[in-house]
C-alpha cells in the first residue's frame, strides 16, 4: 500500500475530457445527484427509493454497517438497473442511534469506542485507529454489499473520514484499485485549498475515475435556504461532470428521533424529487443527469486497455 501514492505520471495534455470519454460533448453539463446515507434508517431508504424512481437522483451510497442496510441492499439486488455505491462508514455520529464495524472488533480495535460502536467524530478515529484498520473495515463493507447482491458502482466516504488524512487517503485509493471502482473526489480547487493539489493526479495515475467537480465548499450556504441554494448551484454548473450529494429522508418520527438535521434532509428529498421549479431549471439548463455506472464502465474499459 505504501507505493500507491507514489509519484504520479501526467495524464497528458491531449487526453479527451471526462465528458468526451463518456460520449458527451465537452460543453455538456453532466450532473450526478448522489443520495448519501442510504441504509442509515428506514426513512432514508424510503426517500432514497422514491428519489431514484421519481426524482432527479441517479445514484445513492449505502451505509453498510447501519441497521437498515439489508433493506436497501435487497432493493438494489431486485432493481439491478438502479445505481448504488458504498458510503464507506468509519464513524457513528448520532447520540441515540449507533452502529459499529462490519469487520470483527479484534481486526479493527482502533475503530471501536468503549461502548462497542464507531467513534462519533473523525478526529477520534484518527486518534485511536490506523489507516490499516480503515482499509480492513472498508473492504469488509464492500464485500458484504457484493455478497448481498449489490452491483456496486462507486465509493465515497461518510463524513469524509478517508479524505482528510493522507494515510487514510491511501486506503481509499487501495480500495478503489482493488475493486476497480470510481470514487468521489473533491474538486481540484478544494484540494489545492486543503494543501493537497496532487491528489487527483495520484488517483488518475492508477486509472481511477472521478467527476470533474464536487459541490462541497459551497455547502455552508445551504443554511440560508435549501431550495434556493440548490437552484443556484444548478444554474451555475460548469461544463463537464459535477457530483452533488444530498441526504434524502422522510420527515417522520423515526428521522426526527435520530437527527437534528431531519428538516434539511426532508427538504433536500422534496426539492430533488417533487419540486417543479427544480425540474424546470434542469430542463432549461440542458443538464444531463447520470449515475456512477457510466464512470465505472469507462474506468474498467480504460484500465483494461492500459494493461500490458
Amino acid at each position: 500500500m505504501s507505493t500507491l501514492l507514489s509519484t504520479a505520471g501526467s495524464p497528458g495534455a491531449e487526453r479527451p475530457s471526462l465528458a468526451e470519454r463518456l460520449g458527451y460533448k465537452p460543453t455538456d453539463k453532466i450532473l450526478i445527484v448522489n443520495g448519501d446515507d442510504a441504509g442509515m434508517c428506514h426513512s432514508a431508504n424510503l426517500a432514497t427509493i422514491e428519489a431514484l424512481e421519481q426524482g432527479h437522483m441517479r445514484t445513492a451510497t449505502i451505509m453498510v454497517p447501519c441497521p437498515w442496510s439489508p433493506e436497501i441492499a435487497a432493493y438494489a439486488k431486485s432493481h439491478p438497473e438502479k445505481d448504488f455505491g458504498i458510503h464507506l462508514t468509519h464513524t457513528s455520529e448520532w447520540s441515540k442511534y449507533r452502529w459499529g464495524p462490519v469487520a470483527s472488533h479484534d481486526q479493527v480495535p482502533g475503530l471501536v469506542d468503549p461502548a462497542g460502536y464507531f467513534w462519533p467524530e473523525i478526529p477520534e478515529v484518527y486518534a485511536h485507529a490506523t489507516a490499516e484498520h480503515a482499509l480492513i473495515e472498508g473492504r469488509a463493507q464492500i464485500k458484504r454489499a457484493l455478497a448481498a447482491g449489490v452491483d456496486v458502482t462507486h465509493l465515497d466516504s461518510h463524513m469524509g473520514t478517508l479524505q482528510y488524512n493522507p494515510e487514510y487517503m491511501k486506503a481509499y485509493l487501495q480500495l478503489a484499485v482493488e475493486f476497480d471502482l470510481p470514487v468521489r473526489m473533491a474538486s481540484q480547487e478544494t484540494l489545492a485549498r486543503m494543501g493537497h493539489p496532487e491528489i487527483r493526479g495520484l488517483f488518475a495515475a492508477k486509472g481511477i475515475v472521478s467527476p470533474d467537480y464536487f459541490v462541497f465548499d459551497e455547502l455552508k450556504n445551504e443554511k440560508d435556504g435549501v431550495k434556493e441554494f440548490w437552484l443556484a448551484v444548478l444554474k451555475n454548473l460548469k461544463p463537464g461532470a459535477t457530483e452533488l450529494y444530498i441526504h434524502a429522508g422522510l420527515p417522520n418520527d423515526e428521522l426526527k428521533a435520530i437527527t437534528g438535521s431531519w428538516s434539511t434532509r426532508a427538504q433536500e428529498y422534496e426539492v430533488f424529487t417533487h419540486d417543479a421549479e427544480m425540474k424546470r431549471v434542469i430542463a432549461e439548463q440542458k443538464i444531463i443527469l447520470i449515475g456512477y455506472r457510466p464512470l465505472r464502465e469507462l474506468q474498467r474499459k480504460e484500465r483494461a486497455a492500459a494493461k500490458p
